[in-house]
This record gives structure tokens, C-alpha cells and sequence, in this order.
């Protein structure tokens, strides 16, 4: 016995290997040293040589070996009892541990730029008010990702393919119609038998990050596709503040003006059409009934 640094003995008996508990609480609830092999992904051998160790270190037999088969015996049955108790609170703490750190990890939620902008953010506080102990990080991303990227959800518009092992959630379908500035309206929009239309003379906003936008609009409306000058941006947000400015008419995405239609600052004087594509949530497996993931979906719907 080894004194303990007051000189006196220690009264704690030392612990036998944690990894040779492991196998014998297995082999003790299963009774049978293979099955307990298959559940740990050893071999059989490696699950005896535990067990006899184990047996050699406390000086008892934990088992009857009887024609080729394992029986525990009084002394087995009471480490056994003793273990799988043990095994069982480590089991709850690791899941309360994980459940835990599930809860209190940042998400990232990576949505299209344009839609974060100016559809998702101004009104991200209302979702932060109803999960104020959730940490979501937004960010702006387009196109095809990978959640092996740090990604926990993803909001994008179903205009490429997505790997098959995706969970998709539809949000909404995609309503557009052309925009401009409410005062220019009357300049660049006449009224005729038919209906309202564009003038020719009009100028029309482009984007290069969707060069088909105005066709597509055109297609969806049965209209001949449109001329293609114009003033040409770099990404779609700058084409609408382009409009907002009064510099031409683009093609607005019904959720991405919906705020400037409200106030007024835009219209939209052939209103909106869907184009046949839609949002969708995407995320790496189904989100569990009752998350906060899953509240997050509708309430994305909700806003829809």
C-alpha cells in the first residue's frame, strides 16, 4: 500500500482499466463474448484476454465457462450491477453534455446576399426575440455549398442542382415583375387597351449575377423577350438600389421590394408573376419535430 503525501496509507483501492470494464460490462449484459465483440467492434479474442486480465487483477472469476458458452457467477453479477450503473450515468451525462453543447452552439445560416439583405435582416429580430438564447450567425452565400463547411442551414433559390442527400423545405415560390421609382413611373410605363406596359424607350437596370432575369420575366408574363440594353450592375442588390435611385426599371423579386412597395418608394406598375422557381431551406438532415430548427422553418414561412 502506498502512503499518500500525509504519510498515511491510501484508502482508495486502485481502479482496474477502464477499457477492460467496458468489455466486461458488455460481456456480462450480453452474456456472450462475440455478441459483445460486434458491439464494440473488437474481436472476440480481444474481448476475452479483457475479461481475464480484468479476473487476474482482482483474483476471482467473473464467469462460469461451460462447453464453450459464459455464464456469470455471484461475483460477476455483482460487478456487473455495479458497472452497468456506472455506464449508465456516464451514458446520461454525455447526452445531456451533447444535447447541451447542440443547444448552445452558434448556428450558421448561410442565405442568398440579396435576400439576407433586404428581406431576412430587417426582420431577423422578431426570430431573436422568440429564441434570445440561440446564437445564429448569419451569412451571404449563393450557389451550390457543402455543410462539411461549417454550414448548418442554407436559404437559396432552387436555380442549380444540390446533391441528392440534402433535406429541402420549400419557403416560397419567386414573384417578379418589373420595378422602378414611384415618380418615374409615369414616364417609363403607359396605359393602353390592353393594359399597362413598358415603353421602349425605358431604361432597363441588368445584373450580371442573373444576366436572364428580364426573359425570364418575359417568358413567365407570354411576352417576346425584351431588348437586352441597358445599364448592366454586378449583383442583383445593385440594380435595385439603381432603381430605387431613379436610374432605370429592373426586374424585382416580390420579396426583395416588398419593404420599397410598402413605403412607397417603388412600384410596380405590371405587378408580379411567378417564375417557376422558389426558395427553399436545405439542410444536411430533417429537422427534428419541436427544434428550434424547425420553429426557424416556419417562421420563414410565416414571412412568406
Amino acid at each position: 500500500m502506498i502512503p499518500d503525501r500525509n504519510g498515511e496509507p491510501d484508502s482508495q483501492p486502485r481502479m482496474p482499466s477502464l477499457i477492460a470494464l467496458r468489455c466486461f460490462e458488455a460481456a456480462a449484459r450480453l452474456e456472450n463474448f462475440s455478441r459483445a465483440a460486434e458491439e464494440l467492434h473488437l474481436t472476440p479474442g480481444a474481448i476475452s484476454r479483457a475479461v481475464r486480465l480484468l479476473e487476474d487483477e482482482l483474483g476471482i472469476p467473473l464467469f462460469d465457462r461451460r462447453s464453450r458458452r459464459v455464464y456469470l457467477n455471484d461475483a460477476g453479477c455483482k460487478l456487473a450491477k455495479a458497472v452497468g450503473k456506472g455506464m449508465d450515468l456516464m451514458r446520461q451525462a454525455i447526452s445531456e453534455l451533447r444535447v447541451s453543447a447542440r443547444q448552445e452552439r452558434r448556428w450558421v445560416l448561410s442565405c442568398e446576399p440579396t435576400l439576407l439583405m433586404r428581406w431576412l435582416i430587417p426582420r431577423w429580430s422578431t426570430f431573436q426575440a422568440r429564441h434570445p438564447d440561440i446564437n445564429v450567425h448569419l451569412v451571404a452565400g449563393g450557389g451550390p455549398f457543402s455543410f462539411a463547411n461549417g454550414i448548418d442551414l442554407a436559404i437559396r433559390r432552387d436555380d442549380f442542382p444540390w446533391p441528392n442527400s440534402y433535406h429541402v423545405e420549400p419557403l416560397f415560390a419567386e414573384k417578379v415583375g418589373p420595378v422602378c421609382r414611384s415618380d418615374k413611373a409615369a414616364a417609363w410605363f403607359t396605359k393602353k387597351k390592353t393594359g399597362t406596359v413598358i415603353k421602349a424607350t425605358a431604361p432597363r437596370l441588368h445584373t450580371r449575377s442573373r444576366l436572364s432575369a428580364w426573359h425570364e420575366w418575359a417568358s413567365a408574363v407570354g411576352e417576346s423577350p425584351p431588348d437586352t440594353t441597358g445599364q448592366t450592375f454586378e449583383h442583383f442588390y445593385f440594380s435595385l438600389q439603381a432603381s430605387v435611385a431613379g436610374l432605370g426599371v429592373a426586374i424585382g423579386p416580390w420579396h426583395l421590394v416588398r419593404d420599397d412597395l410598402e413605403t412607397g418608394v417603388l412600384t410596380a406598375p405590371l405587378d408580379f408573376v411567378e417564375d417557376g422557381s422558389r426558395y427553399c431551406l436545405l439542410s444536411p438532415e430533417p429537422l427534428r419535430p419541436d427544434s428550434p430548427q424547425a420553429d426557424l422553418l416556419e417562421w420563414l414561412r410565416t414571412l412568406a
